[in-house]
C-alpha cells in the first residue's frame, strides 16, 4: 500500500519526513537500525530504511515473514513495545532472528490507519543491550511514529481518492459516457468552415466541464487512456465530411509521446488531420517531442498550438515546435477591437506567424468588430460563437456543405 501511495500522493515530501523522522529517533535513542514497515500478506516489508553502512543488513523493499519477526507478537501483547535486552524476553530471546541479525535491544511502535487497523511498524534496533533505554524514550518513539502515521493516512487518502477517480473514468471510457462536437473554423477569405475543431463533452453525472474530467484523468494516471478514447471517435467523422475538410483533435505531449497515436490514426486521412497541443505546462523535453510528432507530420498531419498568447507554455510550444497553425487565445481575441493592447500583441503574433510560415486562427470570436478587426490585422482562420457555436456531427456536415455566406452582426 506505502509503496503505491507514494507513487500516486505527495511521494517526495512523505518519503522525505518519514526518513527525517526515523533518522532523528534513531540517533535520539543511539540505535543502529530504524524502519518503517508494512504488512503484506503475511510479511513485514521495510519501506523506509534508515542504517547507515548497515545496507547489506537491511535496505528498502526488503521482506520478511511475519512468522518471524517480532511484530505479531507486539501487536498481540506477547512482547513488549520496549526491549532493551532481547536476553530478557524468553520469546524473544528463543526467535532464531534474534542471534542471526543480531538484535540487542529493540523498540517498535504499531503504526495503524484511520480505521485502526494496523499498517506496520515504527521501529529501532541495536545488536547491542540498551539498559539505559526507558518509558520516556518509548514515548519519544510514539511522537515519532504518529507524525509517520499521519503522513501515510494523508496519502492514503489522497491514494484512495485517486483510485475511486481512476474508477470512473475507466468506467467513462468502457461505457463512452461522452460524445463529440464540432465548431467550425472559417476560411476568412472564402467564409466557409475548412476544417472543424473536435470538442468532447461527458455526460456523466454530476455535470462537470470537460476540463475538470481531462484533469482528474491525468491526475489518476488515466489521461492518456481518455484521450485516446476521445480521439478514436473523432476519427470515425471523417467519411462523412467532405474531402476538403479538417479535422482538428485535440492531444496532450503525454498522449503524443505515448508512441499510441500512430496505431490509431493508421487508416485515417492524414492530410485532413489537425493535432492541436492542448497542454499548458511546460514540456520538459521538446526533442522527445518533436521526434513522437515526426512520423506523423511526414505523413502529412498538421500542427497546432493552442492559447498562444496566454502564457510561456504556449510560446515555448511555438517556437520550440515550429506548428503549421497558430491558435490566437480567446484573451487576445476578446474586445481586440476595442483594447488597444490586445491590438498590438494580437498583431505581433500575426506578423510572427507569417515570418515563420504559419497559419494563424483567432479562437473566441463573439462579435461582429471582434471578427472585422481581426480580418482587418491579417488574421485568415477563425471561430467563435459567433461564427459558430460546437454542434453535432449532422449539423456540421450541412454547414461544410451550405454555399459560402458572408457573416453579418
Amino acid at each position: 500500500m506505502f509503496a503505491s501511495i507514494l507513487d500516486s500522493a505527495g511521494a517526495a515530501e512523505s518519503s522525505e519526513t518519514i526518513a527525517q523522522a526515523l533518522q532523528s529517533v534513531r540517533k535520539h535513542l543511539g540505535m543502529e537500525v530504524a524502519y518503517l514497515s508494512e504488512f503484506v500478506e503475511g510479511r513485514s516489508i521495510f519501506r523506509e530504511v534508515d542504517a547507515p553502512g548497515l545496507e547489506a543488513l537491511i535496505k528498502p523493499g526488503d521482506s520478511r515473514s511475519l512468522d518471524d519477526v517480532y511484530c505479531r507478537h507486539i501487536l498481540e501483547g506477547r512482547l513488549p513495545e520496549l526491549m532493551n535486552d532481547t536476553a530478557d524476553h524468553p520469546l524473544a530471546a528463543a526467535m532464531p532472528i534474534t542471534q542471526a541479525t543480531p538484535i540487542g535491544a529493540h523498540m517498535s511502535v504499531p503504526i495503524r490507519l484511520a480505521d485502526g487497523s494496523a499498517y506496520g511498524m515504527f521501529c529501532c534496533l541495536s545488536p547491542h543491550a540498551n539498559k539505559t533505554l526507558n518509558d520516556r524514550d518509548l514515548q519519544i518513539m510514539r511522537v515519532f511514529a504518529d507524525m509517520a502515521a499521519g503522513q501515510i493516512n494523508k496519502n492514503a487518502a489522497a491514494a484512495l481518492r485517486l483510485r475511486q477517480i481512476r474508477s470512473r473514468i475507466e468506467t467513462i471510457i468502457a461505457a463512452r459516457e461522452f460524445s463529440l462536437v464540432y465548431q467550425p473554423i472559417w476560411d476568412f477569405r472564402s467564409m466557409r468552415p475548412t476544417g472543424f475543431e473536435t470538442l468532447c463533452r461527458f455526460a456523466a453525472q454530476p455535470y462537470r466541464t470537460p476540463d475538470k474530467w481531462f484533469n482528474d484523468a491525468a491526475e489518476a494516471r488515466c489521461g492518456v487512456d481518455l484521450e485516446i478514447a476521445v480521439l478514436d471517435m473523432a476519427l470515425q467523422a471523417f467519411p462523412a465530411l467532405p474531402d476538403d475538410v479538417y479535422l482538428s483533435l485535440n492531444a496532450s505531449p503525454d498522449t503524443i509521446l505515448s508512441g499510441r497515436l500512430g496505431p490509431l490514426f493508421a487508416g485515417a486521412p492524414m492530410r485532413r488531420l489537425v493535432l492541436e497541443v492542448t497542454e499548458h505546462a511546460p514540456v520538459g523535453d521538446y526533442d522527445q517531442l518533436r521526434g513522437a510528432l515526426k512520423p506523423l507530420r511526414d505523413a502529412g498531419a498538421k500542427l497546432a498550438i493552442d492559447d498562444a498568447g496566454a502564457g510561456y507554455a504556449s510560446l515555448q510550444h511555438i517556437v520550440q515546435l515550429k506548428p503549421d497553425f497558430i491558435k490566437l487565445d480567446i484573451g487576445l481575441t476578446r474586445a481586440v477591437d476595442t483594447d488597444p493592447a490586445r491590438r498590438a500583441l494580437a498583431t505581433a503574433l500575426i506578423s510572427f506567424a507569417r515570418d515563420t510560415g504559419s497559419l494563424i486562427i483567432a479562437e473566441g470570436i463573439e462579435t461582429a468588430a471582434e471578427l472585422e478587426t481581426l480580418q482587418r490585422l491579417g488574421v485568415p482562420r477563425g471561430q467563435g460563437y459567433f461564427l459558430g457555436r460546437p454542434a453535432s456531427l449532422e449539423n456540421a456536415i450541412t454547414l461544410a456543405a451550405a454555399p459560402p455566406h458572408r457573416k453579418s452582426a
